[in-house]
């Protein structure tokens, strides 16, 4: 049913095919390698993929991109154009954010119109917006090359220019406040301060907690810009799929990986798949890594400390079909709760949902018009929930929607429950057992600590010789943009062959 080798190549087993375990394939396959890739669901994509009922359409999980380029990367390594094969368009306005108070802001992308809007709008000062959007460039400016861009367990990357440039720019790193606290000295209106402080959530933590070093994730919105695909979310995985697949990848569907064999010299031998051994010389898990070792190594001492990290947060996600249109909301809209911080708490520390939740309205037919039917709107709607620790979610969730609508109508003076035709429902629950993901949890560990970046798994073994890791709950972390960063790194790990790649493409 599997391959054995094929010919002479070294052949090489991934296990999931999210987003980082196929930019792993076509980094590979363009090594030279012989690759299979091992999916225990029956589609591509992992958390990437796609819902569809009653003509409407959803990108089931991943709603923003930025950095594009890094998809682009992988079509020019293969010698494709990219434009070619995936397209996307820059965003004129990031975001449209609603307040309890009125106030409704549009983030454009645009550095001049987004001060102006936010300076008329707000008591913020046009000097203070600047300074916090600098200030977060000079973050990705010190930190990006050593934490995103390298493997940082690696001594060499600790020991060359760029590294020594933050070591003399440390104070300038702010890891010894929280984002909130960084934000509030530097801004003056709390409702802009909270537009900042929503950026935590990019990577499942508590902005009352995390560092504010993690003001480095604004650059990439407001000074680098978001972007659309434009076939939607879902192109991402389905373009770079069939990459993969003209490079001569082997995808292998409802595929369940049961065990990594290890050899006695601690060396890969192949996977258990569907409870047939298939060899490989080389695996590499885009699996998350709690559930890696929990339930593929259980032969090998188990790396407790990093396991055991506590998880980011979740997301309980309806997808509804709105049989109306509403245009005062854009791609992407964010309802302010009326306490963050009390949201928060009830995140993190009380473990259930907060009764005035921050609302995220992500409605991609606003771009590409076939995702509703004609005079209606797909409504991706979301609020961050704590990751799944045995709560009663029956109960929770049904509180949450309703909780949900009343927010929804109430801000946008409408009772949206009469215009719902359609809806899906993803949970903590069902995240955890389409995506094996430890807890629900969408990003691997929090970073509610100053040393989290230090705590995630490297994306190679120590333990395991050939072993190596990628996706979002490994270095450098979750997300589109740092799960293909984190098969970028894997790959690099990982030495060229002589035979050039076959290329079927």
């Amino acid at each position: 049913m599997f391959p054995s080798h094929q010919h002479f190549m070294k052949s090489v087993g991934i296990i999931g095919s999210g987003i980082g375990g196929i930019a792993a394939a076509i980094r590979l396959a363009l090594k030279g390698y012989s690759v299979n890739v091992y999916e225990a669901n029956a589609y591509p994509g992992g958390k990437l993929s796609e819902i569809n009922g009653n003509g409407y359409r959803f990108d089931a999980g991943p709603s923003l991109f930025t950095l594009p380029r890094l998809v682009d990367e992988l079509f020019e390594l293969a010698g494709e154009n990219p434009s070619d094969h995936f397209r996307y368009t820059k965003l004129d306005i990031n975001c449209h954010y609603f307040y309890e108070d009125g106030l409704a802001l549009k983030a454009y992308s645009d550095r001049e119109r987004l001060l102006a809007e936010f300076v008329t709008k707000t008591n913020e000062d046009r000097a203070s917006i600047e300074k916090v959007l600098d200030n977060s460039q000079t973050l990705y400016d010190l930190l990006a090359d050593l934490f995103m861009y390298r493997s940082i367990h690696k001594a060499g990357t600790f020991f060359n220019s760029k590294a020594y440039k933050a070591y003399a720019n440390l104070w300038k790193l702010d890891f010894f406040r929280t984002m909130h606290q960084a934000n509030k000295k530097a801004l003056k209106d709390p409702r802009i301060v909270q537009l900042f402080n929503r950026y935590a959530t990019y990577n499942g933590s508590d902005p009352y907690q995390t560092p504010g070093t993690l003001n480095i994730i604004p650059h990439l919105e407001f000074n680098q810009g978001a972007y659309f695909p434009e076939k939607g979310m879902h192109d991402i995985t389905l373009s770079l799929f069939k990459l993969a697949q003209g490079l001569g990848v082997d995808f292998h569907f409802n595929a369940r990986v049961d065990s990594i064999k290890v050899s006695p010299q601690k060396a890969v031998d192949g996977l258990i798949v569907n409870g047939e051994k298939v060899k490989h010389d080389i695996v590499v898990s885009n699996m998350d890594i709690v559930n890696t070792y929990r339930k593929l190594l259980t032969s090998i001492s188990q790396p407790n400390f990093l396991l055991t990290q506590p998880k980011s947060s979740s997301a309980l996600i309806l997808y509804w079909g709105i049989d109306k249109s509403f245009s005062e909301l854009g791609l992407h809209n964010i309802l302010f709760s009326k306490n963050y911080k009390l949201e928060f708490d009830h995140i993190f520390n009380r473990k259930t949902i907060f009764d005035d939740p921050t609302v995220y309205i992500n409605i991609t037919s606003k771009l590409k018009a076939d995702d509703a039917p004609e005079g209606s709107e797909n409504w991706f709607t979301m609020i961050n929930v704590p990751n799944n620790s045995g709560q009663d979610w029956e109960s929770l969730i049904a509180e949450a929607r309703q909780n949900m609508l009343k927010k929804i109508s109430r801000m946008l003076e409408v009772d949206i429950s009469k215009h719902i035709v359609f809806e899906a429902q993803l949970d903590p629950r069902t995240i955890e057992s389409k995506t094996s993901s430890a807890q629900g949890a969408l990003y691997g560990n929090s970073s509610n600590n100053m040393f989290a970046a230090f705590l995630r798994h490297s994306n190679f073994s120590r333990r395991v010789k050939n072993l190596y890791f990628c996706g979002g709950s490994v270095h450098p972390g979750g997300g589109i943009p740092l799960s293909l960063l984190s098969a970028k790194i894997m790959a690099e790990e990982i030495p060229a062959l002589d035979r050039p790649a076959l290329h079927h493409g």
